[in-house]
């Protein structure tokens, strides 16, 4: 598998640790009362077209291939969650297989729901980032911005589950509770040292060690810039 190298961006999560997030429940409700998904239905024809981008002159990069990551497992009936979804280059394609696609997204948000749209996917895209449920200050290149935060525990209470969880959060992975991943069957994960994010969570790698079939495809390149490499994560069947 050949990885495609990407500079390491200046993403950082960090907010006041006493404010409480209260409107995550709020969110939940209202995703549950969307409409009923009316564009490309994973597995038909049209599922086939080619990925398409809105061009925009942006101050932060715009993702859109992520060669690095394996997808071709998840299942119609599976629930995706992307963290860090950019402006799609994921989820856009997740979704060709699974109609119940998450994408979560702190700064590129808006370039990524004009993605779903032009796309026609049925991906559902929450603004936030991944954290401990306190508001956060998010830097990616040269954009900042104070969004609201979420663990891994409340976005699968929105979504009513995860099957496949993508990671991609420069850092933020190791904010994730390790019983949090229980359910979840596939995790493809970048995983982050310092100075990109904080030094790993060894309670997380033993979790993961003991629960699931992995590799950690190595990127040695980016190893002094804070990039330890590509976690691919099964759950053995029972």
């Amino acid at each position: 598998m050949t990885i495609r190298t990407i500079p390491p961006a200046c993403f950082s999560l960090s907010g006041p640790p006493a404010v409480v997030l209260p409107v995550w429940k709020d969110l939940a409700h209202h995703l549950q009362r969307m409409k009923p998904f009316e564009g490309i239905i994973p597995g038909s024809a049209a599922a086939d077209r080619p990925i398409r981008f809105v061009e925009r002159d942006l101050p932060y990069r715009q993702i859109t291939e992520v060669p690095e990551y394996r997808f071709d497992d998840i299942c119609r009936d599976d629930i995706v969650i992307d963290i860090g979804a950019n402006v799609g280059a994921f989820c856009l394609r997740a979704a060709r297989y699974s109609d119940r696609v998450l994408a979560v997204e702190p700064v590129a948000w808006e370039v990524l729901e004009e993605n779903v749209r032009l796309n026609r996917v049925p991906v559902k895209v929450i603004r936030g980032a991944l954290g401990d449920g306190n508001p956060g200050i998010i830097t990616w290149d040269d954009t900042m911005v104070n969004v609201p935060t979420y663990t891994l525990s409340q976005l699968i209470g929105i979504t009513g589950g995860c099957d496949f969880l993508k990671c991609d959060c420069e850092g933020a992975e190791w904010l994730i509770r390790p019983h949090d991943l229980s359910g979840i069957r596939r995790i493809e994960m970048e995983l982050h040292l310092p100075p990109v994010g904080g030094p790993p969570e060894p309670a997380l790698l033993e979790y993961i060690g003991r629960h699931y079939d992995f590799d950690i495809e190595r990127k040695p390149c980016h190893d002094v810039l804070g990039v330890m490499g590509i976690l691919h994560a099964s759950r053995p069947a029972v």
